[in-house]
């Protein structure tokens, strides 16, 4: 699944506020997901990041992408989490979007 949140920031100040905002990610992930999270985060290069969340017996690998107008998430969704496609969609935009303000 491919999602793109647009931004008007660019990549300079997109790229501070994640690193900003990066410490704490996996405690807040938990919260939201109601239960124990793990989140392993890897700068790719400059412009991507290697988010890889496991919660519940399932991984979900995704990268992020800084774009000048746009941050963009590909996101795998394991067959056995087909059914909460639409909410992890929802998880990423609002976080995404959050992100960003």
């Amino acid at each position: 699944m491919r999602l793109e949140i647009p931004h008007t920031l660019g990549k300079d100040e997109v790229r501070r506020r994640i690193a900003a905002r990066i410490d704490g990610a996996e405690e807040k992930a938990s919260v939201l997901v109601g239960g124990p999270l793990s989140l392993h985060l890897t700068w790719i290069d400059r412009d991507r990041l290697s988010v890889e969340a496991s919660a519940m017996g399932y991984t979900v690998p995704s990268t992020l992408e800084i774009a000048e107008t746009a941050l963009l998430f590909d996101v795998t969704i394991p067959g056995g989490l087909g059914f909460a496609r639409g909410m992890i969609e929802n998880l990423i935009r609002e976080r995404g979007e959050k992100l960003l303000a």
